[in-house]
């Protein structure tokens, strides 16, 4: 029987995901840390981070794009910090002062926020920059994601967010399966260079 279009997307986004994730496992703690750094280098030089005031970043496991550095500069930098929490289909930001205080084991064993201080129901996304994760990006900026639609459903629910995506170099193919309806960072960052910079 022969694969509708949609069955062959789904094929590949699924072997994608697979290559994505072995590679992330082939380095070494030190490797993902050091690639971290130099991904934070680069967010750091931006004029949407410089501008905004509230940052909503994941937090992040399994050898994704370290944050915790970029956490720590930004509330150096004055700024306040919110992240996710999965609640049911959605996922909701809450503000946060301490990565060793503020969070619990949540969803899929990732660390999210005890629900304190939501920030996504305060008005501030016209000062705030998102920093999204992925499992793979194109050069065309189209985002793989881990499946479940959360960060969709969000941005679409919050549009006016400024949105930059955190990738290794690894991870950024020549393209990417799509749909129509997926919601693009704006930028991609890697630690060697930027995606989309205007």
């Amino acid at each position: 029987m022969m694969q509708t279009g949609k069955e062959t997307k789904k094929d590949l986004k699924k072997a994608l995901r697979k290559e994505i994730k072995a590679l992330r496992a082939a380095h070494t703690d030190e490797q993902i840390h050091e690639l971290s750094l130099g991904v934070r280098d680069q967010v750091l030089t931006l004029p949407e981070y410089r501008e905004a005031e509230v940052i909503y970043a994941y937090v992040d496991c399994k050898h994704e794009v370290e944050t915790s550095d970029i956490i720590r500069a930004a509330w150096a930098d004055g700024k306040r910090v919110a992240v996710p929490k999965v609640l049911g289909q959605d996922m909701k930001f809450f503000y946060i002062t301490s990565l060793e205080n503020d969070l619990e084991e949540g969803y899929f064993g990732i660390r999210e926020p005890f629900e304190k201080h939501a920030a996504d129901e305060t008005g501030d996304e016209e000062k705030a920059l998102m920093l999204m994760p992925g499992v793979a990006f194109d050069e065309e900026r189209h985002r793989i994601g881990y499946g479940g639609g959360f960060y969709d459903r969000f941005l679409e629910a919050h549009p006016k967010l400024s949105r930059v995506a955190l990738a290794f170099e690894f991870q950024v193919k020549k393209e990417v399966p799509y749909e129509t309806f997926d919601i693009c960072p704006e930028k991609i960052v890697t630690e060697k260079r930027v995606i989309g910079r205007v």
